[in-house]
């Protein structure tokens, strides 16, 4: 084999190919103002972001009204007539909720199936966060595009229905009031949803359908947006997360199918304060921008009807490409590519340039470097966070100097790669021992095949490598150019995975990143086995991974923009008239030592009854505090009788002061039939019976304080124990406290009641004795109860 010199130029290459690749992603410049007005632009959209995201935003607040007003104004200067959907949903996680959906429709002139463009306008409740990236950039979007849209006079058939909808950030509460509720939702064929999880980086699609995908597919590639990022393993890795989007309620509820488009770069910005104008990026922005253009003009003119099929495309992007074949090729292609390496091994045995020796031989450094690998990251990362506790501060896995991290642990596992191979493997034998990498590969994909199809299409640089291997076999020739052109593929679909994975996924996965990098220099061993002088790079790539970890510790801490979450709430028990300071946090600061003091002391019993958080924070320390006279709700029993052997109550919980949310818990023990709260019930009751984990029932987001009122059925025989917290998201603001402003490096910890006043009580029954109500048998079994404020009809059989 011809020594191969140009090693420099070889890693050059390559990171130009990366650079490429992420350039290509997503648009490099943005759209001026003085865009034509039939163009998207994206500083006009910019300026709706500025506009919604001036304040928070949440359900319940001043803002959200101000910004729902907004909305149907902008609506009305585009030339659209806007209606509103008001109503309580009770979502079937005990979420209960008034929203407020805004609407307009554009008539088609020959309409099948409407299309339906979504986005969210509430912003996340506790954390003071803005929304500007989640979701005022999907409502912007969809303003600047439809006004876009109907200045061009664009030719459209279907009707199209905007939908911002209401209560995303709570529980899908508005989605779900559009879908069961609404006379449109009937006609809606398809869903284009845009949604943010971070505040920067491309765009990806996700599809969400409930059979197959394969007609979206086809018509998504029809479409030709010019910058699609997405594969068929994405979704599989969206329903790892704790998340969903209204697209889902669709799906689930309406059997609606559609598109999410969602970034999820910048995730620590997520929910979080500093989801402002400032940390959304434009390009990001403008990504969002080059979906809506093209599918708006496309699905508005096709039958949506069409568009519903019951087999499975796999589909993967490259850039400013969008390539789809059948899952039933997934598997033939695997047995193709094992079958095609064997035919090349005996084929080059034959031909006596490969031995079976050198082949054994070449899983040592390959499995070497896998295990070494993939151990030293996950053990490394563990170490990180000995070092740095405050990254656990940040509830969403990813620090500010995360990427940093994913260099550092990424370059460290090319060291190791390079090292195992310069003691393992000498140029000569690169080809041979290219064959471990080949045939683990296919093993994986067999694997895929049977167990997640949608990432089938990583066979693709499987066969670039096969075929480069028999090129090898057939003529012994080998140079820079030729291995480059074959390993492209391998670059172009797996590279970006190594960097979504933890950013997807939080760092604690960084693992799978150094796994799949040693995976991807096994595809790249034609270039990498060539160096002559391995051992200097393995001290190049070390040296550069300790570079990225300087780097990283240097920027362990924290300052304005990239802040420290901390998180502090004042609790009265009214049932013991005493109060605590409390917090999630792990890591005191000086800001939560000033009300929970220097001891950490355990927050004891305040998770008694837990609180609903995203990652299911519980308090970590408390300390006492002076109590405060906070007005406490009215607990009214407004119907409490027997019905045969079952007892009906009805209970109202009045505010006396500006609150945002109550908490309602019961004994695990009591059983709840036909339970109501403010009219709904949820659409999981079980034979009437309430389904439910725990001592959880409800959690009521308030607006405009109204007030809660619960009707349920229990049996007679079963003891009364229930609980209510009251909060109000004013502990910075209430006079009645004094807190003092956090530092401008700090912000609120979001995903859990944070900055709040809880109230605790017991939801106290009568004291004197129940009444007795008679009843009748009446024919199948039914009993008629003898008291109007009750219901009229009901089976005992269901209430045991």
């Amino acid at each position: 084999m011809k020594k191969n010199p140009t090693s420099i130029l070889a890693v050059v290459c390559i990171l130009a190919i990366l650079g490429i690749i992420y350039a290509t992603m997503m648009p490099q410049w943005i759209s001026k103002e003085e865009e034509a007005l039939a163009e998207f632009s994206t500083e006009r959209a910019l300026n709706q972001v500025e506009i919604i995201a001036q304040k928070p935003h949440y359900v319940g607040s001043t803002n959200h009204e101000l910004v729902a007003n907004y909305l149907k104004l902008e609506l009305n200067r585009i030339g659209l007539e806007t209606s509103v959907q008001e109503g309580f949903t009770l979502n079937d996680k005990g979420l209960l909720v008034k929203s407020k959906n805004i609407l307009a429709r554009i008539k088609g002139t020959n309409n099948s199936k409407a299309l339906l463009l979504l986005s969210h306008y509430d912003s996340a409740p506790h954390s003071f966060s803005k929304g500007a990236s989640d979701d005022a950039s999907g409502v912007a979007t969809i303003l600047e595009g439809i006004r876009a849209f109907m200045y061009s006079k664009t030719p459209q058939k279907n009707d199209i229905i905007i939908l911002f909808s209401d209560a995303e950030e709570l529980g899908l509460n508005g989605a779900a009031l559009f879908v069961n509720k609404h006379p449109w939702a009937k006609d809606v064929g398809l869903v284009i949803n845009f949604e943010a999880r971070g505040s920067s980086g491309p765009s990806y699609m996700l599809m969400e359908t409930n059979k197959g995908n394969e007609a979206l597919v086809k018509e998504f590639s029809n479409a030709k947006t010019k910058y699609p990022v997405s594969n068929s393993l994405m979704y599989s890795i969206y329903k790892m997360l704790p998340n969903d989007t209204d697209l889902t309620v669709f799906r689930e509820q309406g059997n609606i199918q559609g598109f999410n488009f969602a970034f999820i770069d910048g995730h620590y910005n997520y929910h979080t304060q500093q989801d402002d104008v400032q940390h959304l990026n434009k390009m990001t922005l403008a990504h969002q921008g080059t979906y809506l253009m093209p599918l708006l003009k496309y699905f508005s003119n096709i039958d949506l009807n069409e568009t519903n099929s019951t087999a499975d495309d796999v589909y993967f992007t490259i850039p400013f490409s969008f390539i789809s074949y059948p899952f039933t090729w997934v598997f033939p292609m695997t047995v193709i590519a094992l079958g095609l390496l064997i035919l090349f091994i005996f084929i080059g045995k034959a031909k006596r340039v490969i031995t079976f020796r050198e082949i054994f031989k070449g899983f040592v450094p390959f499995l070497g470097a896998l295990i070494i690998s993939g151990l030293v990251t996950f053990l490394g990362w563990k170490i990180v966070l000995q070092i740095y506790p405050q990254y656990s501060d940040l509830l969403n896995g990813f620090t500010y100097n995360g990427h940093a991290y994913i260099g550092a642990f990424v370059t460290l596992s090319i060291a190791i790669c390079f090292a195992f191979y310069n003691h393992f493997s000498e140029p000569k034998t690169t080809m041979n021992h290219f064959v471990a990498p080949l045939l683990l590969w296919i093993v994986i994909n067999m694997f895929l095949a049977n167990s997640l199809t949608g990432a089938g299409f990583l066979i693709i640089p499987v066969y670039f490598g096969i075929f480069l291997f028999g090129i090898f076999v057939i003529t012994q020739h080998y140079s820079l150019g030729l291995n480059l052109i074959f390993t492209l593929p391998a670059l172009v679909i797996v590279a970006p995975f190594i960097v979504m994975f933890p950013i997807g996924l939080g760092l604690k996965i960084l693992f799978g990143s150094a796994v799949l990098t040693v995976l991807l220099f096994g595809l790249l061993l034609p270039i990498f086995g060539d160096f002559i002088r391995k051992g200097a790079w393995t001290v190049f790539f070390f040296l550069v991974s300790i570079g990225f970890f300087i780097y990283a510790g240097y920027h362990s801490g924290y300052e304005h923009g990239e802040a420290k979450s901390n998180s502090l709430v004042y609790v009265y028990n009214a049932n013991t008239n005493s109060a605590v300071w409390t917090t999630y946090d792990v890591n005191l600061d000086d800001w939560t030592k000033t009300y929970l003091g220097e001891k950490n002391q355990k927050a004891v019993g305040l998770n008694a009854l837990p609180l609903a958080s995203k990652y299911n924070s519980g308090f970590t320390y408390s300390a006492i505090a002076p109590v405060v006279d906070v007005p406490k709700p009215t607990i009214s029993f407004l119907k409490d009788s027997v019905v045969g052997n079952n007892r009906y109550i009805k209970i109202q919980i009045t505010p006396n002061r500006k609150v945002n949310r109550y908490d309602i818990f019961a004994h695990p023990k009591m059983n709840f039939f036909n339970f109501k709260a403010n009219g709904v019930s949820t659409s999981d009751q079980k034979g009437n019976r309430l389904e439910r984990d725990g001592m959880k029932i409800l959690c009521y987001y308030v607006v405009g304080n109204e007030p809660l009122v619960m009707e349920f059925y229990i049996n007679k025989s079963s003891i009364f124990d229930m609980d209510l917290i009251e909060s109000s998201f004013d502990l910075m603001t209430n006079p009645l406290f004094k807190v003092k402003p956090r530092a401008d490096w700090m912000m609120p910890t979001p995903f859990v009641l944070n900055d709040a006043v809880l109230i605790q009580q017991k939801i106290k029954r009568y004291t004197a004795p129940l009444p007795v109500i008679e009843t009748a048998p009446v024919k199948d079994s039914l009993t008629v109860v003898k008291d109007s404020l009750a219901p009229t009809v009901v089976k005992p059989e269901q209430m045991k």
